[in-house]
């Protein structure tokens, strides 16, 4: 099997893989969760890249020709230094793609006023990697950025849709609609966002559209397939999916089928092993 692999530090890259599945359901798939050193949002771009590598090279050892970073945090700090430094080393054939670039490629399509904002983990906001991306394609573009460090612990707790998450959410919403008078449209730049979706909305004026990532990669990965035979060849297609996780498998699998919309069940991977091979080649 060659699956296509898809990585994320913990449970939300799984809200990317159930979009990709809807649109391309005869691939295999492997996902990978790193959720024993979950959250990546607050890491250093050393440390998130050198964990992204390790899951990056789990997945060809795997057999994947392909790995999916569905995580924006490490899309902004690991994955143009893996692209340019690393897999003419490990392994030139194979390909490594984000989540930032599907996105930032049509993101100007849904503004009219030409403000958008970005919600995202304080690691997404600190790269900076939308506001150098969006301008590459839109320039035109005015780009307000805002953290929302309490989001993702409140999603993977499951209290998205308890009263209690009303407060931090309001929090960033007002905060950032107030920062930039104008915005339009709104991209949840981190894959756990899309479960507060029906609570953000609640706090949105009419007239302001709410971006989700999920089904801008999976349209921006089937063209990708489309344009490059070679790899898309190597693709196996059976319709499996594979899950892993490097934490407890039953706290995963509890957690999962609430990103993923259906029930999962997951392996251990065993990080230890991945530690040993990354202090070796480090």
């Amino acid at each position: 099997m060659q699956p296509i692999g898809i990585f994320d530090s913990g449970y939300g890259g799984l809200t990317v893989m159930k979009e990709i599945v809807k649109k391309l359901p005869q691939y295999d798939y492997m996902y990978l969760g790193d959720n024993a050193r979950a959250p990546y949002g607050n890491r250093s771009f050393e440390t998130v890249y050198r964990y992204t590598l390790q899951c990056v090279e789990w997945f060809f050892e795997q057999g994947c020709p392909l790995v999916i970073l569905a995580c924006n945090t490490a899309s902004a700090k690991a994955l143009r230094t893996i692209q340019q430094n690393d897999l003419a080393r490990i392994a030139p054939e194979n390909r490594v793609l984000g989540v930032i670039r599907p996105t930032t490629e049509i993101i100007g399509n849904f503004t009219r006023s030409r403000n958008i904002g970005i919600l995202a983990t304080n690691g997404t906001v600190q790269s900076g990697s939308y506001l150098i991306e969006i301008e590459k394609f839109f320039p035109d573009i005015t780009v307000h950025q805002e953290a929302c460090p309490m989001w993702v612990p409140i999603v993977e707790n499951n209290e998205h849709q308890q009263p209690g998450a009303d407060y931090f959410v309001k929090k960033h919403v007002d905060h950032i609609l107030k920062a930039g008078a104008g915005i339009d449209t709104l991209l949840l730049a981190c894959t756990h966002y899309p479960l507060l979706r029906d609570k953000i909305r609640q706090f949105l004026p009419e007239g302001i559209t709410l971006v989700s990532q999920g089904e801008i990669v999976a349209n921006s990965l089937a063209d990708y397939l489309n344009r490059h035979s070679e790899l898309e060849n190597r693709c196996s297609k059976s319709g499996e999916r594979m899950f892993y996780t490097t934490d407890s498998t039953e706290d995963f699998d509890n957690h999962a089928s609430i990103f993923f919309g259906e029930p999962v069940r997951s392996n251990h991977m065993n990080l230890d092993n991945s530690i040993q091979l990354a202090d070796h080649i480090y």
